[in-house]
């Protein structure tokens, strides 16, 4: 870009036969090795050179009908050949009037020269503009300034958004831990055609570990300890498929990602049936309307009869359900599926350690074949399970699966590639498209014209080389373009959203485009929070995303002075993408900070990242509190109730107070003493900030 300012620099230099500022800027690029007589003999030689070529070409009244936008085309194609040379940048084509287009690449950019009926017009490099992207901490960057989001507007059919809101297709996906979540996505991938090769929760020496599984201590643990997107293209579909942690210390993290998803799948355990965290986020599910496939998984091993899981699943949650297709025994004797809408047989061959696709014979119902296939035994049971699901089973009914009043439901082996590819291949069929979200203003369709969208996830140090942050933001409607410029709910602020990336797990690469039901990340330290809506066009905010009421609070000290810097740089990335709550103590003369989590595995994760990442060892130091309600009233409500008793008085990241309570039984205390303190509230959004005027 530096290269780019030059040239026009000098060209407009030229233009006004100023030779000395010439070199001043030359000698501020090259140093003051090259006197600028070389510069000044140089340009000559292309002026001279240019004009002569252009006088071979046209005749002389043509020359001088072209005027100054005529001498000007030519200085710059001068200068432009100087700086290509010295710089090593590609040279000129050459260019005939009235004929072609002269591009000068210089770096990403190029600058052209049309020729329009005897005259030079030269097309400006992207509108022209440098201006520094709006980074937080005063960080600037140059970029070339892009269309503004009307332009953009300007620019979308409905027809397009229609086209390419159809084609996407989003779900995450729910379970209890150790059901096979992570083996189920990873078979997924494997399916899909985004890796060739699945790897494993705990890989073996010199194997691949699970591609969602990016952070060092989710390999080392084997389990999924924060969420993460996989973005991929399969069927002519584009795929996001949310990753989210099983364990319950977790569910927060998973809360949020449920936020950005339109379909849910629902992973069972078949040995295990209905487990207690997956009974909580069905909830959650429930709660978001979403549709709610089920994966029985683990047919391969003991398991329970396959009616007998089907009825849990009515009963508990008082969902109807379709099994769409039907196993052919379980465990060792595991051996393939009936699918019910295409009426066939779908037998497997196990892979070794499942990291390939399993090879797959599919035998029309009926065949005289299966009888020899399958054990006689199999067989009839089959059969009979078969009469009895197209007598009791409700009709297979898409709205009543979009609404979220029946489940779609799929037994298979994720370890053992059974079923997966059918489950994939039936989700792409009946899998919702992206679904209308709930503002302010309104219900939002996906084909609104104006881009919209918002935060639910922050992540700090997907890059360790880098130290990046990054903000994943849902899109809710209309189209993202690279460069384009939104505005912030919370405070107005507008921002360049100039580094968008499309995410692979850690894995990431440039985004230009997005549409309704993509996930995007972008690089832009502190400017977001979770839960932020950013939007073009008229003002509209999304709900925030509240955080769960913390259950354990510990003091984080650090032991080594030496390493308060990046104590303090730690704690502020981490707590800032919402790994666990931060606190602090009312007196302003303690200034350690207070973690407040849902779950202790969430505080070892934690100082595990501290130590990894950032160098710093810390100490916990539990505080005997278990129930956080925040003060609605502010400050003002506690100065009015005077002093408080079995509890104690802290604040938030905002500065806004928060009380903490032994038990529910001292909130419950303290409300009825001293009502007028007003509400409490078990969690907390981000405040409304100021907007900008």
């Amino acid at each position: 870009m530096a290269s780019i300012s030059l040239v026009s620099s000098l060209s407009s230099c030229v233009l006004r036969q100023e030779v000395q500022p010439v070199c001043t800027l030359c000698r501020r690029v090259y140093g003051n090795t090259r006197p600028w007589e070389k510069f000044e003999q140089a340009v000559g030689r292309n002026l001279k050179a240019a004009g002569s070529k252009q006088r071979d070409a046209t005749r002389r009244s043509e020359i001088r009908a072209a005027g100054r936008n005529e001498r000007r085309a030519v200085s710059e194609l001068a200068v432009e050949s100087f700086v290509a040379e010295e710089i090593d940048l590609s040279r000129p084509q050459e260019s005939k009037l009235g004929q072609e287009i002269a591009e000068i690449p210089v770096g990403d950019f190029s600058s052209k020269l049309t020729v329009n009926d005897g005259e030079f017009e030269s097309s400006e490099l992207n509108d022209g503009e440098f201006e520094p992207s709006e980074l937080d901490d005063g960080e600037k960057t140059s970029s070339v300034s892009t269309s503004n989001s009307e332009d953009d507007l300007d620019g979308v059919s409905p027809e397009l958004l229609t086209r390419e809101v159809s084609r996407r297709r989003n779900f995450a996906i729910i379970s209890h831990p150790d059901a096979g979540k992570t083996t189920l996505t990873e078979k997924l991938l494997l399916y899909g055609g985004a890796i060739h090769e699945a790897g494993a929760v705990k890989a073996r020496k010199n194997a691949r570990h699970a591609t969602s599984d990016w952070m060092e201590l989710e390999k080392q643990r084997g389990i999924s300890i924060t969420s993460t997107a996989l973005v991929f293209e399969t069927h002519g579909r584009q795929i996001t498929l949310l990753d989210t942690p099983g364990h319950q210390d977790f569910g927060e993290d998973t809360y949020r990602t449920l936020a950005a998803a339109d379909n849910a799948v629902m992973l069972i355990d078949a040995g295990k049936g209905l487990e207690p965290q997956t009974r909580k986020l069905f909830e959650v599910v429930r709660m978001r309307k979403l549709p709610c496939f089920t994966f029985i998984n683990k047919m391969d091993r003991p398991a329970l009869e396959p009616l007998e899981l089907v009825d849990q699943i009515e009963k508990e949650f008082g969902l109807a359900t379709y099994p769409v297709n039907w196993p052919i025994g379980s465990g060792d004797r595991f051996m393939g599926v009936y699918h019910r809408p295409r009426n066939e047989v779908h037998v497997f061959t196990k892979e070794k350690h499942g990291t390939k696709a399993a090879s797959t014979q599919i035998i029309p119902w009926g065949d005289d074949c299966l009888k020899s296939l399958i054990p006689s035994d199999l067989f009839a049971q089959l059969q009979e399970e078969i009469e009895m699901l197209d007598e009791l089973s409700p009709p297979l009914d898409m709205e009543k699966i979009h609404s979220g009043d029946l489940s779609a439901v799929f037994f298979g082996s994720a370890m053992n590639n059974f079923g997966v590819e059918l489950f994939l291949e039936s989700f792409l069929e009946y899998g919702i498209t992206p679904k209308t979200h709930e503002s302010d203003l309104g219900e939002v369709d996906p084909d609104y014209p104006h881009f919209t969208g918002f935060v639910f996830k922050l992540q700090a140090n997907m890059d360790p080389k880098h130290r990046d942050k990054v903000a994943f933001v849902r899109v809710c409607s209309g189209r993202f373009t690279r460069g384009m410029k939104v505005q912030l709910a919370r405070n107005g602020k507008t921002i360049a959203l100039t580094r968008p990336q499309k995410m692979f797990a850690q894995d990431r690469s440039t985004m230009e485009t997005g549409y309704a039901g993509d996930v995007i990340g972008l690089n832009n330290p502190n400017a977001f929070c979770i839960g932020d809506t950013l939007f073009c066009g008229p003002r509209r905010s999304y709900p925030g995303i509240p955080s769960f009421s913390p259950e354990l609070f510990s003091y984080m000290r650090n032991p080594n002075p030496s390493k308060y810097k990046q104590f303090l740089k730690g704690i502020t990335e981490l707590l800032g993408e919402g790994a666990v709550q931060v606190l602090y103590s009312a007196d302003s003369g303690r200034t350690d900070p207070i973690l407040a989590a849902v779950g202790q595995l969430q505080f070892e994760v934690v100082q595990y990242r501290m130590q990894a990442e950032y160098g710093v060892e810390t100490i916990l130091e539990p505080i005997g509190y278990s129930v956080a309600r925040w003060v609605t009233g502010g400050w003002a409500a506690l100065e009015t109730v005077g002093k408080l008793y079995n509890c104690a008085t802290v604040k938030d990241q905002w500065g806004r107070p928060v009380l903490l309570f032994r038990n529910e039984w001292n909130v419950s205390q303290l409300l009825s003493d001293k009502p007028e303190i007003g509400e409490l509230a078990p969690y907390a959004l981000p405040p409304e900030e100021s907007l900008k005027k």
